[in-house]
């Protein structure tokens, strides 16, 4: 286990369950904020590209430019299906959902990394998300009524959050400054047309200080880290370390918000950090790994 990448993700993942209290303070509708998130995050990044001096050693290989293209987009199409999932189900609901994407990681993550999956890493993420259900609480099961159209869009976010994930881990040669500065750029451009700019008018002083730092923080910073410290990971670890953004949130939201958890959301919080406790130990622990059939390579 690299306790410095296990750092690092963890300080990616409780930095961005903050993001959701800042981005209201921010006052701007969603795609409005990436795009803002977009533009910081690529100067912030290419910033410390330069400072560092990586620049002056990057070897560019067409198959990690052309990986960090298609995470750029995977990424880019994870943030906006699932802002179409929050425009027609609620957001619990949604980002239950949503949190379906370290399950995928890990079955598919077993097959293209070789990496073994054990009964205790099957446990504990079945634990995490049983934990992101019942972080819903009862009145998110009763409002979700058939509104397929939601479901699908917070399902496809999964799928692509995944794949963001996975193509970050294949990318090792190219340094993780111009990796996530590329992102950052390649989705700059691809909003652009989107965008609805006369909304930036109306920004006060303090709604625009909150909107940058968003960018530069939970974007720049939160992007350096995850995408450094994933190339060091198991897969498995990256998956359990994913919950722990909405157990920040939460937590949050009860400490600044005054918001109070029933006892699903409560059960909730604990089962996910068990959760992640738990897999933590399992990595260790390869006596109990057990082998997923795959397919034959040459």
């Amino acid at each position: 286990m690299n306790k410095m990448a296990l750092l690092q993700l963890s300080s990616a993942m409780t930095i961005f369950g903050s993001v959701g209290f800042f981005s209201e303070l921010a006052g701007l509708p969603a795609l409005e904020l990436v795009f803002v998130r977009c533009i910081c995050a690529a100067i912030f990044l290419c910033t410390a590209w330069m400072i560092t001096g990586h620049f002056k050693n990057e070897v560019w290989h067409f198959r990690e430019v052309m990986l960090i293209i298609f995470c750029a987009v995977a990424n880019l199409l994870n943030w906006i299906f699932l802002f179409k999932s929050f425009e027609q189900i609620s957001v619990t609901i949604a980002i239950s959902l949503y949190h379906l994407a370290p399950i995928i990681v890990l079955i598919i993550g077993s097959f293209i990394f070789r990496e073994k999956m054990t009964i205790f890493s099957i446990l504990a993420i079945s634990l995490c998300f049983i934990g992101t259900l019942f972080i819903m609480g009862t009145d998110g099961f009763r409002s979700s009524s058939p509104e397929w159209e939601g479901i699908i869009y917070g399902i496809i976010a999964a799928f692509f959050y995944a794949a963001t994930m996975l193509l970050g881990k294949s990318i090792t040669k190219t340094s993780v400054y111009a990796t996530t500065f590329l992102q950052m750029f390649i989705g700059f451009i691809l909003l652009i047309p989107f965008v609805d700019f006369s909304v930036y008018t109306t920004l006060n002083s303090s709604e625009w200080f909150y909107t940058i730092l968003t960018g530069i923080i939970h974007t720049g910073v939160v992007y350096l880290l995850f995408f450094n410290s994933i190339r060091h990971l198991p897969t498995n670890v990256v998956s359990f370390m994913i919950f722990v953004d909405p157990a920040v949130a939460i937590l949050l939201d009860i400490l600044l918000s005054g918001f109070q958890p029933d006892g699903f959301q409560i059960l909730g919080i604990l089962l996910i950090f068990i959760g992640v406790i738990y897999s933590l130990k399992a990595s260790k622990s390869p006596e109990n790994d057990v082998k997923l059939e795959r397919p034959h390579t040459m």
